[in-house]
């Protein structure tokens, strides 16, 4: 078990089986409330309940799984769930599942009779080297996402690599693409080492995940409010979760992470004409993305979709699109500025690719 300290709680990673008992031991819960979908229930729920105190009483709330629910009307179900519970302010909420599972169960917990405890035990890659540090909790609204949201840290956070055995490939997948995104705002040698490794264990490996949480730990203690480096933690996000939120309308729903993949091959174009991103970073980044993840070209009458819901973003100012972008592998800058067009020749170069290079490693 190894553990990352942060400024008021901890994150665990290895075998959760002796310390979740022990910090729930520690604490005078007046009952434990555990959120998860039928997913996890399934999946996960049987390797956490054995580790719960018999004493305590305890109250399962399943919603759907999915994006899609991430809604203020599943937030009246669980919240309905909590009072029906007899739920009071001593009551601990843990959140077994992945990031919206995390994000949507801590923004209940925090507006719950002005806020109860909370526990993020995520069970996807993706929540557990992005989602468990730095206290963003929300919900989609409007077809914007996270655009209701508070920040709030949780009293601890467990992670267990087990649960990354019940994901499929390309959940997992969808996870390694915040771990690329960390290596490409801070660490340089790791994208040398993704680029060389073999995605698929390097995803399920305990070693990659310390270091990605450490990027991400580094970076949120030096910027909590996201008032300025922290912001480079959203390169690819600016056009990924407008794409993203195009795409559960859609037949063909993206992940979250395979939006942002698609997103940092756009920004790193961006990069490349706005911060001198140079044209080898360029094509490493846009071969690696599109040989790892399986991407198709975006309709060019959707454009004008995509760029309506970039400017609801919630990192812009002044009615311009905000984007984190790449001066090199390694090094972000904040706060760019890009015009309706960037964006648009930005996309026109990920159709490009998609026609040139789009192969998917197996």
């Amino acid at each position: 078990m190894q553990q990352l300290i942060l400024e008021d709680y901890a994150i665990s990673v290895g075998d959760i089986s002796r310390v979740l008992p022990l910090f729930l031991s520690e604490r005078s819960y007046s009952s434990l409330l555990i959120l998860m979908d039928e997913n996890t229930r399934r999946d996960c729920f049987p390797l956490l309940e054995p580790l719960l105190p018999d004493g305590t009483p305890r109250q399962i709330i399943e919603i759907p799984a999915g994006e899609t629910h991430k809604t203020v009307s599943t937030c009246e179900t669980i919240w309905a769930a909590m009072l029906h519970a007899g739920a009071d302010r001593k009551a601990l909420l843990l959140n077994l599942g992945g990031g919206v599972i995390g994000d949507m169960g801590g923004f209940c917990a925090v507006t719950f009779k002005r806020g109860i405890d909370f526990v993020q035990i995520p069970t996807t890659l993706l929540s557990q080297v992005d989602a468990s540090i730095g206290g963003k909790l929300g919900i989609d609204f409007g077809g914007v996402k996270n655009s209701i949201g508070v920040f709030r840290n949780p009293q601890a956070v467990f992670i267990d690599p087990r649960f990354l055995q019940t994901l499929s490939k390309r959940e997992l997948y969808s996870g390694f693409a915040e771990v690329i995104k960390h290596a490409l705002i801070a660490d340089p040698g790791h994208w040398e080492t993704i680029q060389s490794g073999d995605p698929a264990a390097l995803a399920g490996d305990t070693q990659t995940i310390l270091r990605s949480l450490g990027i991400k730990q580094t970076i949120v203690q030096a910027d909590p409010f996201e008032k300025g480096i922290r912001k480079a933690l959203n390169f690819g996000h600016t056009v990924g979760h407008a794409v993203e939120a195009w795409s559960l309308q859609t037949d063909r729903p993206l992940l979250h992470g395979e939006a942002v993949a698609l997103g940092m091959i756009a920004e790193a174009h961006l990069s490349n004409q706005l911060t001198r991103l140079p044209d080898r970073a360029l094509g490493d980044i846009s071969r690696y993305l599109l040989h790892t993840y399986q991407l198709n070209a975006l309709p060019e009458d959707c454009f004008p979709d995509f760029i309506e819901r970039m400017q609801n973003d919630k990192k812009n100012a002044g009615g311009r699109i905000n984007c984190s972008l790449l001066e090199a592998p390694g090094g972000a800058r904040i706060d760019q500025y890009v015009s309706e067009e960037d964006i648009q020749r930005s996309l026109r170069y990920f159709n490009a690719c998609v026609l040139r290079l789009g192969t998917r490693r197996e």
